[in-house]
């Protein structure tokens, strides 16, 4: 991340906006929205270990809010994360599928995108034992609620379903109730 250039991008950004940057209230501003992304993109701790385990039924981790940015915007989108999978003799360590999204949200990207390489990390992390991955995102976006249709109580599901999960009908059945337990 370059913070420079971010900081000169939104100097313009307000020029744009004909913002009087001497203004005490937008003398910062270019630093603290560098800043903002910062800490939205950093990278998280990458110690995950992985255990290994005889535990054979679905592990969900559900509720985890997170933001991200919209790509085509740039506005803010607010997801809820249900990620779960079937262990083939390995477990990770619980925080660690919080952290892995984190790692996988490292910059701007469609949801349907943010969906698909959570599964696919899920699958990595696993060092490839997972039998299969479920990944559920609910996000509220704000190119949809603040611009635009000004659909103020929408939100957007996507979901991905790989290996066991995709093939098994009730195994997505199950985790669909786990996630909105």
């Amino acid at each position: 991340m370059n913070k420079q250039q971010i900081e000169a991008g939104m100097s313009l950004i307000l020029e744009g906006l004909e913002v009087d940057l001497t203004d005490h209230n937008f003398a910062r501003t270019p630093e603290r929205y560098a800043k903002f992304l910062e800490e939205l993109y950093a990278p998280p701790d990458t110690s995950w270990p992985v255990f290994e385990e005889k535990y054979t039924d679905i592990v969900v981790m559900r509720g985890h809010v997170f933001w991200t940015l919209c790509p085509h915007h740039m506005i803010p989108v607010k997801l809820q994360a249900t990620v779960a999978y079937l262990p083939g003799g390995n477990v990770i360590g619980a925080s660690k599928l919080i952290r892995m999204i984190h790692d996988v949200n490292r910059y701007p990207m469609t949801q349907e995108k943010l969906t698909n390489e959570i599964a696919r990390k899920v699958r990595a992390l696993t060092e490839l034992t997972s039998l299969g991955e479920a990944v559920l995102l609910c996000g509220e976006h704000g190119c949809f609620q603040m611009r635009g249709v000004k659909s103020h109580e929408a939100s957007m599901v996507t979901y991905r379903f790989t290996g066991r999960f995709q093939e098994d009908g009730e195994l997505q059945h199950r985790f669909m109730e786990l996630a909105k337990l």
